[in-house]
């Protein structure tokens, strides 16, 4: 098999950073949390961006779930709302990791950003972590006044294993009737268990490559991994139905394991009439815009989910 092309300005970058497309398992996962979260905590942030966590009752008896609220200071008014959902393969990461990207969303688009700290697998397989998104989410929608959100205007968003969440939280508040999602924002999202894609199977790509896969899928899916019987929540691509579902922005690159997936999941939302708008960046991996936000199609994809963002954002008003 082939190896894709990779983007030559992102490629050199990534050759200058600590970082590798392998060796995740349940003997080095401890070592990636540790390691995951002192690059958060080394980022800096803006003061003009006030940060608030709430502690959230957990959905039928489950312990509960952390949120942090995010919000332009000095803002008034009801606000739009976009509710986060961090990546990490669904083992690894921390609602900390979307505080730089609503540091800058606050202030350029006017939004309230809500991030969800939802636990983890394999320690909480399915449908845990999806339970506490939702929790966070019901409870967003519930405390909307007195957060300063418009309630009319409240979308999802996700990076990776946190778009799958994403993307499965928009397939359950559809089904459920509960909550009104304006948007989601898919971002190189991690949708497919099955791993019968030809990108799925590339050994070459950097950051994620099948094994990781893999072993998110196995640690998330519990038993249900590898049979017939997983539910669309847990890996949308499993979804028969894509009907009604809010206007979606999906992007990915072309050297990202997830590239063929996240096409695919986004034809099938545009043949399902759902409002649809695709972005895949040639030869860029994946997680690209986080690992090297300086490449040319970094800036170029965080244009490209702010513009489409603050339309979403105009056309809900």
């Amino acid at each position: 098999m082939s190896p894709r092309a990779a983007d030559p300005e992102i490629a050199a970058m990534l050759a200058d950073l600590p970082i590798a497309g392998g060796g995740l398992d349940e003997r080095t996962l401890p070592a990636m949390r540790s390691q995951r979260a002192a690059l958060v905590a080394g980022i800096e942030l803006s003061d003009a961006v006030e940060r608030s966590d709430h502690t959230v009752p957990g959905r039928d008896g489950a312990p509960n779930v952390t949120v942090r609220v995010h919000r332009p200071r000095g803002a008034t008014g009801l606000l739009p709302c976009v509710y986060s959902i961090h990546g990490g393969g669904y083992v690894l990461g921390t609602y900390e990791m979307d505080d730089l990207r609503f540091d800058h969303w606050c202030r350029n688009l006017g939004v309230v950003g809500v991030s969800v700290d939802y636990r983890l697998a394999p320690e909480t397989p399915y449908p845990g972590p999806l339970d506490d998104c939702y929790a966070g989410l019901a409870w967003t929608f519930a405390h909307a006044a007195e957060l300063g959100v418009d309630p009319d205007r409240i979308g999802v968003s996700g990076a990776s294993a946190g778009g799958g969440l994403a993307a499965g939280l928009a397939l359950l508040a559809r089904d459920r009737g509960e909550l009104s999602l304006a948007f989601q924002l898919l971002i190189y999202p991690m949708v497919d268990d099955r791993q019968v894609t030809v990108s799925s199977r590339l050994e070459e790509v950097p950051i994620w490559n099948p094994g990781n896969n893999a072993f998110g899928w196995r640690c998330y899916l519990g038993d249900l991994y590898g049979t017939d019987a997983v539910p669309p929540y847990a890996a949308a691509s499993r979804a028969t139905d894509l009907a009604g579902l809010p206007p979606a922005f999906v992007c990915v690159g072309t050297l990202d394991g997830f590239c063929d997936e996240d096409i695919v999941y986004a034809q099938r939302l545009i043949a399902a009439d759902v409002p649809t708008e695709l972005h895949v960046y040639p030869g860029a991996p994946h997680a690209f815009d986080a690992f090297t936000p300086a490449a040319t199609l970094a800036r170029r994809c965080r244009r490209d989910m702010e513009e489409w963002l603050s339309a979403q954002l105009r056309g809900a008003a």
